[in-house]
């Protein structure tokens, strides 16, 4: 299945980034339909960007 192939995906990105977020912080990841069709690397980039961007919003 798909779904689970991205599911799968976004856990293992998420697993080696989680001390990157500070401690008792929620993250929640949503794919959108495109993210079928991405490789890993691609997923890996976007994931890295928006926690960049959730992280530095966060620190505001």
């Amino acid at each position: 299945m798909v779904r689970n192939r991205v599911k799968r995906r976004l856990r293992a990105i998420m697993s080696t980034r989680l001390e990157d977020v500070p401690a008792g912080s929620l993250v929640v990841l949503r794919a959108l339909p495109p993210a079928a069709d991405a490789s890993f690397s691609d997923l890996e980039a976007d994931v890295d960007g928006a926690l960049r961007h959730a992280l530095a919003k966060a620190a505001r």
